[in-house]
């Protein structure tokens, strides 16, 4: 397979306006993957398969994930004059991130053995900019994972043939893989119920009023 860059320089040339950003997984792995902005998204994803180099024609997995608003510090060498002296110097500043979602999609090609390609999409918010273009027009394998992750996190597919729930009913509301989700007190349905949901619903159940002396001697018979 071809370094990420020269994948990126590829297909910049052939969707042209596109805008591809090479970023690295903040978690443990650290493994590269590419930004790629929704409007030529089609347009790279379909690059991607149909290049003969490429070839990736497997869409294996896409997953959500739900970035909250976070405020990240950078430090910068700045100069300063210090008792008289110029030097180099840390400066600390606080950038505030708003909260966003996305879609991540792990590709490979069956037919030249390489891979996985990470390419990614992000929304422009966590309230009514949720959408995202669908994948699903270029790799077949993407339209329940699509529908998942519509149902989990709210993204809403532009283009996917069949966008609904799959695993919440259809009067389900708010969206439970969202880190800011706030599961019911009183579940409708709970076929194991565990103390920490029995706790919650207890909450919910009507008062009973206190029972007189005779329904006391009643029940204790």
């Amino acid at each position: 397979m071809e370094t990420l860059e020269q994948i990126k320089n590829r297909a910049e040339l052939a969707a042209r306006g596109a805008k591809i950003e090479i970023i690295v997984n903040p978690g443990p792995a650290q493994q590269p993957s590419f930004l790629i902005d929704n409007d030529h998204a089609v347009a790279v994803a379909t690059f991607l398969r149909d290049h003969p180099a490429m070839s990736f024609d497997f869409c294996s997995n896409v997953t959500g994930v739900d970035w909250l608003d976070r405020v990240v510090k950078k430090t910068n060498k700045v100069k300063q004059i210090v008792d008289g002296v110029e030097k180099e110097v840390d400066q600390t500043s606080e950038e505030k991130i708003p909260g966003y979602l996305e879609a991540v999609y792990h590709l490979y090609s069956i037919k030249l053995k390489h891979g996985p390609l990470i390419i990614r999409m992000r929304t422009a918010n966590r309230a009514e900019g949720t959408h995202l273009p669908s994948l699903t027009p270029v790799w077949r394998s993407a339209e329940l994972q699509e529908r998942e992750i519509f149902d989990l996190y709210g993204v809403h597919f532009d283009g996917h043939p069949d966008l609904r729930r799959i695993l919440m009913w259809d009067e389900f509301k708010d969206h439970p893989m969202r880190k800011d989700y706030a599961p019911p007190d009183d579940f409708e349905w709970e076929p194991t119920a565990h103390d920490e949901v029995l706790e919650r619903a207890k909450q919910h159940y009507p008062a009973r009023p206190e029972l007189d002396g005779a329904e006391k001697i009643t029940s204790n018979q």
